[in-house]
């Protein structure tokens, strides 16, 4: 009989707390160490003070937590059927956990809200929830306009005025990075971070004519960066280039439907080495819908097929209300329809 393997559980410092989870997947790269964990029992919250049952990279020295578009907001993204607002918190939780851990910065490759106007009291909550060191540069959503000359009106620049954020000498959205650009230092290492806020790519274009730049552009481009953190794509990639890296890190969390195989990440950085290590965030399954997708899609089939019938029946050199008047006529439709329609074109009859 063929012997079944035991599950690696990740237990707290704490032997007498219960099991925070188990792990699915550790995957070994060159470069990181992915761990693929299975959401802990419902009840018990997940935890980054864990041990594994044997060794791994997360001995290292962390020197940051790279991360990048949290888009926090105040209303639920539609295709969301949970209780998104404690989601998003919970998921900010777990990363402020890590931070306490490794007592490092949190650096983020911008929009850090949904929108550059947060409401009172989602900047209240950010306030209150944002983990210690955090970092960050202007996304397009944390601009007005998405323009950096009205940046003071934001909800990111009230933050970093009240010094409860960082804003980096980082590339802005907009902005390119120039000749004499020094990037982002971080405490005892030496290492070039350049941090940016543009939309990047891995593979084919993205889209037909795309011009923006691909990953491997970027690092040929700016080679005097060991690393090189990107934000604006919601995916999660990374690029490799003679023992330097371009990381783009993905979103925090879910907001669309085209995400639902999305895993939130961060990525811890070992300086040392120049290298990563990819922490996934504990998310619930099966709360995006498509529901709305399909709606629209009927709908648009409907008005498609309405407006062939009106290509097909319309008659040349006849008024338009004539032919609206004959296309009613023809076609079951209801009295009420019927009155709004003239309603609308502002021409009724007895």
């Amino acid at each position: 009989m063929k012997r079944k393997k035991k599950p690696v559980i990740l237990q707290s410092h704490d032997p007498k707390a219960k099991p925070l989870g188990v792990v699915k997947k550790a995957e070994k790269k060159s470069k990181s160490l992915e761990l693929t964990i299975e959401y802990p029992p419902e009840g018990i919250e997940p935890s980054v003070d864990m041990l594994l049952k044997r060794k791994s990279s997360i001995t290292k020295k962390v020197y940051a937590i790279l991360t990048a578009d949290w888009h926090l907001r105040e209303n639920t993204p539609i295709g969301r059927t949970d209780d998104f607002w404690n989601a998003q918190w919970k998921k900010v939780a777990f990363v402020s956990e890590l931070q306490r851990k490794y007592d490092c910065p949190v650096i983020h490759a911008g929009d850090l809200f949904d929108h550059w106007k947060p409401s009172p009291y989602l900047l209240s909550k950010t306030f209150e929830n944002l983990p210690e060191q955090f970092w960050t540069v202007y996304g397009n959503h944390d601009l007005p306009y998405h323009g950096i000359d009205s940046s003071h009106k934001s909800g990111v620049y009230t933050l970093v005025t009240s010094g409860r954020i960082t804003l980096l000498p980082g590339i802005h959205w907009g902005r390119l990075p120039s000749d004499d650009h020094k990037g982002v230092s971080i405490p005892s290492s030496n290492r070039k971070i350049l941090v940016w806020h543009i939309m990047t790519y891995i593979g084919k274009d993205p889209w037909p004519g795309c011009t923006d730049p691909s990953a491997d552009t970027l690092l040929k481009r700016y080679s005097q960066f060991d690393l090189i953190l990107t934000g604006h794509n919601h995916k999660c990639f990374m690029k490799e280039q003679d023992e330097r890296i371009l990381l783009n890190p993905g979103a925090l969390t879910r907001q669309t439907v085209d995400q639902i195989d999305h895993k939130p990440c961060v990525f811890l950085y070992h300086a040392d080495t120049n290298t990563v290590e990819k922490v996934y965030i504990p998310i619930t399954e099966n709360v995006m819908s498509r529901e709305h997708i399909d709606i629209k899609e009927r709908r648009d089939a409907r008005i498609e097929a309405f407006v062939e019938r009106l290509n097909t029946e319309w008659q040349k050199g006849v008024s338009f209300e004539e032919n609206l008047e004959q296309f009613l006529n023809r076609n079951d439709i209801s009295n009420e329809i019927i009155t709004y329609i003239r309603k609308a074109v502002d021409y009724e009859t007895n």
